[in-house]
């Protein structure tokens, strides 16, 4: 070994040591700031959304075939609105177009049946049972009224029948949606006059079974002036302001919302010179 290769190992042995004592006798927190720098430089930090996603689709599309041409034509973006398919006069046979076409649409069960209530009288209940006597026994069935709408000038009414209570809803959720209608809205009061879509442009008249109905148009403040379940289907069409008048058997919920969606349904083809 030269005496120059001597010196440079000499070195290297003199000046570790003097490495090793300084950062033995630095302080702490420098030590820790150099570490959480040191860290803080390697986390690669990821890209926040500037929207967040969508939602995906409803279960219903999810595995959705059609069957119809109207509803081939829905699912491959050939019509994308309901004022389409309205006015093409097609009838809606699946309900996967109006679930398609309508995202946001909302349902609710109308209080058809009765049981006994505590202290006696009758306690409201979503569903109507009704039994049919066979050799074998009673033979239980259920139904429940539903009415759907987008509060926006779009409402639908159906009833289920089946022996369990969640199938009937089921099945009128899904009719609801295949007899959604688009009735016409405006403001028909002489005392308000403001030229918006908050109630009905006239009078117009329902009837089904025993119950005849009469949607008047109200200014706006009043509310909708009907019975609470009523209440559901105005609501549920996008009406804000109307006064209901109803004539005959009005416990009868199934008779008295159907005497609405079909007074509803004349909005379009009403005729005022028969009143």
């Amino acid at each position: 070994m030269t005496k120059k290769q001597e010196a440079v190992e000499t070195k290297e042995i003199t000046e570790a040591p003097v490495e090793a004592k300084e950062m033995a006798e630095a302080p702490i927190e420098a030590k820790v700031e150099e570490i959480a720098s040191a860290q803080i430089g390697s986390v690669i930090v990821p890209e926040v959304p500037a929207e967040i996603p969508s939602s995906p689709e409803p279960e219903s599309l999810i595995n959705w075939v059609p069957k119809t041409k109207l509803g081939r034509d829905v699912f491959e973006g050939r019509i994308s609105s309901m004022d389409e398919v309205i006015e093409s006069g097609k009838k809606v046979m699946e309900y996967q177009i109006i679930d398609k076409l309508v995202p946001g649409i909302k349902n609710e069960l109308v209080l058809v049946g009765g049981r006994a209530g505590k202290g006696g009288g009758i306690q409201r209940i979503p569903v109507r049972i009704t039994a049919a006597m066979h050799k074998s026994g009673r033979r239980f069935h259920t139904a429940a009224l539903v009415v759907v709408g987008n509060e926006d000038g779009l409402v639908g009414m159906a009833q289920g029948r089946a022996v369990e209570t969640r199938e009937a809803i089921r099945k009128g959720i899904e009719q609801a949606k295949i007899n959604v209608i688009k009735i016409r809205r405006g403001c028909g009061s002489w005392e308000c006059g403001c030229g918006t879509p908050h109630s009905v442009p006239f009078k117009t008249i329902g009837k089904c079974g025993s119950v005849r109905v009469e949607i008047l148009p109200a200014p706006k403040g009043v509310g909708i002036v009907a019975e609470n379940e009523a209440k559901k289907l105005l609501k549920l069409a996008g009406l804000k302001d109307v006064w209901v008048k109803t004539f005959g058997n009005t416990s009868m919920r199934f008779n008295l919302i159907s005497a609405l969606f079909d007074a509803l349904k004349k909005s379009y083809n009403y005729d005022r010179g028969n009143e």
